[in-house]
């Protein structure tokens, strides 16, 4: 009996693209910092996008079990403030192009993403055959009160 090979999306030049795509956006904002991807940022990409795809209910920042943006940060290791952005689409696939549109023509999406305060920045992308998710988890390193 032969197995049927399973495929797995490596969604790494994805993830690399979106954020490529933030800075250019934060540039045309008027941003100077550079922008860094943070791994414990990037965990929490992760974890809000597998809650996401694995829950169709969920649209937005809030996960399954009550949690914010704020909150998965902190479990994730991240100290400062953040904001996030979230892009389902109803398709296996979905690229950097189609994910930063929906964000840019979005009001709120697009004040988080050109926010220059934000010089930290975590993404992850699932699939399944019928919904792909990106997740968006931008930081300010500042801690809270330092103006």
């Amino acid at each position: 009996m032969w197995a049927v090979p399973f495929a797995h999306a490596d969604n790494n030049r994805l993830n690399r693209s979106v954020v490529s795509n933030v800075y250019t956006v934060q540039r045309q904002a008027g941003c100077t910092n550079p922008l860094t991807v943070s791994p414990q940022l990037q965990l929490a990409a992760q974890w809000h996008t597998r809650d996401v795809l694995n829950n169709r209910v969920l649209q937005g920042d809030i996960g399954s079990d009550g949690s914010t943006p704020q909150d998965r940060a902190a479990a994730a290791g991240f100290h400062g403030e953040v904001g996030e952005t979230v892009a389902i689409n109803p398709a296996l696939a979905m690229n950097n192009l189609e994910i930063i549109r929906q964000w840019y023509y979005d009001p709120a999406d697009y004040a988080v993403m050109s926010d220059c305060a934000y010089s930290l920045i975590g993404v992850w992308t699932e699939n399944m055959l019928d919904r792909t998710v990106v997740v968006a988890v931008y930081g300010d390193p500042s801690p809270p009160g330092a103006d």
